[in-house]
């Protein structure tokens, strides 16, 4: 029987979203692996035993001493949303370790992290995307300018965060500045996306070496401004539509896209592709590589209506994970 580690926590705002994940995964995967959750934060790496004991993660191999044993893992299901689990810092530790992993690689990780320089990649390949500019901690900026290219209302976000923490649906010029500085205490980028009137849909994937399954789509009605965090984890807050209600045409232009986007950055196990839907043309808004696997999650949701138990998915990942080819 394989022993996987299951890394969560990491260092960003999504901490508590990503111990929830974590322990969904490692319920489900129990029946067919031997799991530790291993949590990260910082250089704090550890387990935590039944009796309330931390044993520490040893980074030179990552191996862990329980106390009875050292164990070696077989691979490492990437369960941390944001930095160090989705940003390719850990796909490059574990590249150098030698030790399997479920997620993209580290470059593809680190692409799709930043939400800009992923636009502009696949950009190039004609997927449709709203217009956006990217500033910078300390860059002089001229709203106006700003607004003339991109309108009111838009839409501010950290470059590279997840789960909405700090986005900001921005109508009136004078609460462009409030958003950016709150945009900024998630990220040192911000990104000042146009707005889309459209219908929000996700798209979940699977890619494996044996296999790609594209699931249904879920279309995202949220009964706030717009999808943030409150809407995704407050039961109540929004509606989930899976499969979407919409004309087969479209959805079957959604999942298209979704495969092609993924074959475009090279991905490997679980993604999920977010997409506003305008009139009948779906448009890119983010990739997610370590989408939310907790009870309120799109993807599991999207692999029930596909007939897909967890168990079966969550094993596919492990048992196609990304082997570095190095040492």
């Amino acid at each position: 029987m394989k022993t996987i580690a299951i890394v969560a926590g990491g260092d960003s705002s999504e901490f508590e979203i990503s111990v929830k994940s974590a322990e969904e995964v490692g319920k489900t995967l129990s029946s067919r692996y031997i799991v530790y959750i291993i949590i990260i934060r910082g250089t704090n790496w550890y387990w935590e035993d039944k009796k309330g004991r931390f044993h520490n993660i040893d980074k030179n191999d990552f191996s862990l001493d329980t106390g009875e044993h050292k164990i070696k893992f077989d691979g490492v299901f990437i369960a941390i949303h944001g930095t160090p689990g989705e940003n390719g810092l850990l796909q490059g530790f574990f590249d150098m370790m030698g030790i399997p992993y479920t997620s993209c690689d580290a470059f593809c990780s680190a692409l799709t992290f930043n939400k800009q320089a992923c636009k502009l990649f696949l950009k190039e390949y004609g997927i449709q995307m709203a217009d956006a500019v990217l500033i910078r901690k300390g860059d002089n900026m001229d709203l106006t300018k700003i607004i003339k290219q991109i309108g009111l209302p838009c839409f501010v976000k950290p470059n590279d965060s997840g789960s909405s923490f700090g986005v900001t649906k921005v109508k009136l010029k004078e609460e462009m500045l409030p958003a950016i500085e709150t945009a900024f205490k998630e990220s040192d980028e911000v990104l000042i996306e146009a707005f889309m009137n459209g219908r929000e849909v996700a798209c979940g994937i699977i890619k494996t070496k044996s296999k790609t399954i594209v699931f249904p789509v879920t279309e995202i009605i949220s009964k706030n401004e717009f999808f943030d965090y409150e809407a995704k984890y407050t039961v109540g807050k929004s509606n989930e539509v899976t499969p979407a209600g919409m004309p087969l045409v479209i959805t079957n232009e959604i999942q298209r896209i979704s495969l092609l986007i993924c074959d475009l950055l090279g991905c490997n196990g679980i993604v999920r592709v977010d997409f506003i839907v305008v009139g009948e043309k779906p448009c890119f808004i983010e990739i997610n590589t370590i989408p939310g696997m907790t009870k309120e999650s799109i993807v599991p949701k999207q692999a029930a209506a596909a007939g897909i138990s967890l168990e079966e998915l969550y094993s596919l990942a492990v048992e196609n994970m990304f082997v570095p080819i190095f040492p």
